[in-house]
Order: structure tokens, then C-alpha cells, then sequence
């Protein structure tokens, strides 16, 4: 694998989840695809204070079945490059 490759699967996953997440978003009213459309929070806080610095990071990731059906296509194209 080249280089760049690792990288290139990187954007590919951003993009399957994006376009998974705008899917998502657009068929929300659709009740009968409502087990597609329902996300699945997950959440991560670290915090550190160490007296004299203290910082917060705060990441959070809704993630819906069509989200990972974004991904997991976006990895079959990726292969198939």
C-alpha cells in the first residue's frame, strides 16, 4: 500500500459517514425507515486539571445504520480503486 493509501481510506470513511448522515437526515421523516434513521449516541469526555492547566475535550459521534452502510461502501470502493 502507498503511502498516501492510509489516507485515502480516511477521506473515503469521512465521506461514506457524511453521505450515511445526509441520507439519514433526509429520510427522517419516513417513518417505516426508522430503524435507519435512528442514531446511536456515543460519547467521550476526558479531563485533565493539573493545577496549573486544565483542558476539556468533549467528542461525540451519533452514529445510524445508514451512516455505517455509508462507511462499509465507501471501504468496498475504496478496494475496488
Amino acid at each position: 500500500m502507498k503511502k498516501n493509501g492510509r489516507w485515502l481510506l480516511v477521506l473515503f470513511l469521512l465521506l461514506g459517514l457524511i453521505g450515511g448522515s445526509l441520507i439519514s437526515q433526509l429520510l427522517e421523516d419516513v417513518r417505516e425507515l426508522a430503524f435507519l434513521t435512528k442514531a446511536l449516541p456515543v460519547a467521550w469526555n476526558p479531563a485533565v486539571d493539573l493545577g496549573f492547566l486544565a483542558f476539556e475535550f468533549h467528542l461525540r459521534l451519533e452514529l445510524t445504520l445508514l451512516s455505517l452502510i455509508g462507511a462499509v461502501i465507501a471501504i468496498w470502493l475504496y478496494r475496488k480503486m
